[in-house]
C-alpha cells in the first residue's frame, strides 16, 4: 500500500509512519520544515516538502498521485493563533481532499478531535480559551466540508486527550464515548487497522469515531466499531 501522510512530522504521524513502513508498506510523509525530512528518512518515509498553507490543489495533487489512500494528521500545533487554527486544521485538510480527488484518491483518513459537539450551530464552551475554540470550529468545519463530498471515501477518527505514554493496544472506539486519554501511539495503530478497512472496502463510508484508551484489543475494536463481529 502506498499512503500519503500530511502533517508527517507530527507525533501521531511519525508513530503511523514507523508502524505502515516497518510492515511493508510505502509512505510519503508531507512536511512543511526540510529540516524535518532526515527524520522521515529515519523512519523508512520518503518526505516530500510541502506547505499546505500556500500549496495549489494541482501542485499537491501531483504528490498524491498513485497513492492508495491519504492521511490527513496536520494541525498548528502548540502555540499558534486562532487563525492558523483554520488555515491549517481546517484549510489545509480541504485543500488534501481537493487534491485526493484531483488525483483520484478516494480512501481518506481524517484525524479530528473528541469533544466537537461543543462548538456545534456556533456554540461556545464558557470559559474556553479562543484558540481552543477557534481549533475545535476548525476541526468541525473540516469534517463538515470533507462528509459533504462525492468521491471521497472518508473515515474521521476522533481521539480524545494525547499522552505519550507506551502503547497498550486496547482502546475504546466507537461513534460516541465517554471522555478519556489515549496514547498517541494507541492512535497510530488504530489509524493502521483503518487503512487497512479502507483498502478491504470495510470503511470509508463516512463513518465518524471517537476513541479513547480502553480494554478491546486494537484490530478486534476497529472490526466492532465498523460492524464486524
Amino acid at each position: 500500500m502506498l499512503v500519503v501522510l500530511a502533517g508527517a512530522h507530527g507525533k501521531i504521524a511519525q508513530h503511523l509512519g514507523r508502524l505502515l513502513t516497518a510492515r511493508g508498506d510505502e509512505v510519503v510523509g508531507l512536511v512543511r520544515n526540510p529540516d524535518h525530512a532526515g527524520d522521515l528518512e529515519a523512519l523508512g518515509v520518503r518526505p516530500v516538502v510541502r506547505d499546505l498553507e500556500s500549496a495549489s490543489a494541482e501542485e499537491l495533487a501531483g504528490d498524491l498521485r498513485g497513492a492508495d489512500a491519504v492521511v490527513f494528521a496536520a494541525g498548528a500545533g502548540p502555540g499558534s493563533g486562532a487563525g492558523r487554527k483554520d488555515s491549517v486544521d481546517r484549510g489545509a485538510a480541504v485543500l488534501l481532499a481537493d487534491a485526493a480527488l484531483r488525483a483520484g484518491v478516494a480512501p481518506y483518513l481524517l484525524v479530528s478531535s473528541i469533544g466537537l459537539e461543543a462548538v456545534a450551530d456556533g456554540r461556545a464552551p464558557g470559559g474556553a480559551d479562543e484558540v481552543f475554540v477557534a481549533y475545535l470550529r476548525a476541526k468541525l468545519a473540516a469534517e463538515q466540508d470533507l462528509l459533504a463530498r462525492e468521491g471521497l471515501r472518508l473515515t474521521v477518527l476522533r481521539p480524545g486527550g494525547l499522552t505519550d505514554e507506551a502503547a497498550t493496544g486496547r482502546v475504546r472506539l466507537a461513534p460516541s464515548v465517554e471522555r478519556g486519554q489515549v496514547p498517541r501511539a494507541d492512535v497510530a495503530a488504530v489509524l493502521a487497522e483503518l487503512l487497512d478497512r479502507l483498502a478491504d472496502g470495510s470503511a470509508g463510508r463516512g463513518e465518524v469515531l471517537e476513541l479513547v484508551s480502553g480494554d478491546v484489543p486494537v484490530a478486534r475494536a476497529v472490526d466492532q466499531a465498523l460492524g464486524g463481529s
